[in-house]
């Protein structure tokens, strides 16, 4: 046994007095949908519903070891480290503080508070995530507390590859391949070590969402390199620069074996196991799930472990994550329409439709005395084909119009 492997498995053993192992589930829904054994392991039925509570367990269980006079904790984060730094805060029973942007949700304050207690003091400062974390190590510095990292710490990455040894310890023989979601680094840069040397046979996938594709920019540059932008709808796994320490672990990953998910289709991944087994996942809970049937052929007939990062989904995020799930699948469309300003105009326009399409918005741009007006429509059908035929009625009938359903410009304004 590799020295990274005892010192994984006296991380996972340590866990014990605070939480048990989380679930790994064989599918059938999936199962049978790919034409394999898929198994779930399921972190987003951790206490604090993701996966951080390892990492930031283990990097305080250390530091205490070889600090006992430190009580005073700090970290700064918007999401699931905040809630499992206040979790393990309240559980060695010392003082923390999480730094969050001003702008951060509610609910994930009152969580972050809720697992916390009297142990946890919240601190909303900074309207950008880079502002509040160098507030958060400005206030380490003055008051020598420790900040803990929320992924790039070698602590961490060992109290990551937990997840790893409770999947091993939990199947009669290693998977045949384990898909992982990447965001700074600390899961994937943890299980990738631990597998390589208890399970090598064991091949692997990563995941990361298309518009925050850290590990891809830096496995083609042979270094970490920061994003120009990030999409953080994927708010779990959206980083625009993987860790160093974590991309040490992963440099050696062969950039074919990385696989992006569009932001748009997660929400359809989201949905589709939410209807389908109940299961509430987080977009980066989502993440490898989502590209299953791009592997479709490499894991028939296999055993494969899916991580579900996270299932910390906010209800209120419901709406818009329909709305993405239904435009990525063509059944949803948004048109600029020139529309004759006569009577019975609008009834023309109504006949085009059919009996299986919705409108869901319908708005004047432009009032004027002119000859044509300018309406938004939004449009929803069963099927996507049906909007083949109807653009060609529209243009049949002499109603001009500008499909804007992907242009980010105007649907940002407009939409």
């Amino acid at each position: 046994m590799s020295e990274f492997e005892t010192a994984a498995r006296a991380a996972t053993e340590a866990m014990r007095d605070v939480f048990a192992p989380t679930p790994l589930q064989r599918n059938d829904y999936l199962s049978k949908k790919f034409n394999a054994d898929i198994y779930l392991k399921r972190e987003d039925l951790s206490p604090v519903r993701s996966y951080k509570i390892r990492g930031a367990f283990n990097a305080m269980r250390k530091q205490r070891a070889c600090h006992p006079e430190q009580r005073n904790f700090v970290c700064a984060s918007a999401g699931n480290h905040a809630q499992g730094f206040a979790y393990v805060c309240r559980s060695f029973n010392v003082s923390g503080e999480v730094f969050m942007p001003i702008t951060t949700p509610q609910q994930k304050v009152d969580k972050t508070r809720a697992f916390g207690g009297d142990n946890v003091k919240i601190r909303l400062t900074g309207d950008y995530f880079d502002q509040t974390l160098a507030s958060a190590q400005s206030h380490c510095a003055a008051t020598q507390a420790h900040f803990l990292a929320p992924f790039d710490d070698v602590d961490v990455i060992e109290g990551q590859a937990s997840v790893a040894v409770e999947c091993l310890d939990a199947m009669d023989a290693p998977p045949d391949m384990v898909l992982l979601p990447v965001g700074g680094g600390g899961l994937s840069a943890g299980m990738t070590r631990y597998f390589a040397s208890a399970a090598p046979e064991t091949t692997i996938r990563y995941v990361e969402p298309t518009g925050g594709a850290s590990l891809t920019a830096a496995l083609q540059a042979g270094e970490p390199v920061t994003l120009q932008g990030v999409d953080t709808f994927v708010d779990g796994a959206a980083v625009a620069r993987i860790g160093t320490h974590t991309f040490a672990q992963l440099r050696g990953v062969n950039v074919n074996h990385v696989l992006r998910a569009p932001e748009d289709r997660i929400c359809m991944t989201i949905l589709d196991l939410l209807n389908a087994e109940g299961i509430v996942l987080e977009p980066a809970g989502a993440l490898v799930i989502d590209v299953l049937d791009e592997l479709r052929d490499q894991i028939s007939g296999k055993r494969v472990i899916c991580v579900t990062s996270g299932g910390n989904f906010d209800f209120e995020r419901l709406p818009e994550v329909k709305e993405r799930a239904m435009r990525f699948s063509g059944r949803k469309k948004y048109f600029i329409l020139r529309m004759p300003q006569r009577p019975g105009a609008l009834r023309d326009f109504l006949d085009l439709l059919g009996p299986d399409d919705d409108i869901a918005r319908f708005e004047y741009l432009k009032k004027s005395a002119r000859n044509f007006g300018t309406v938004l429509i939004g449009l929803e059908t069963r099927h996507a084909e049906t909007f083949a035929e109807l653009t060609r009625k529209m243009e049949a009938g002499g109603f001009a119009h500008r499909d804007i359903t992907n242009d980010p410009v105007l649907s940002e304004f407009l939409i």
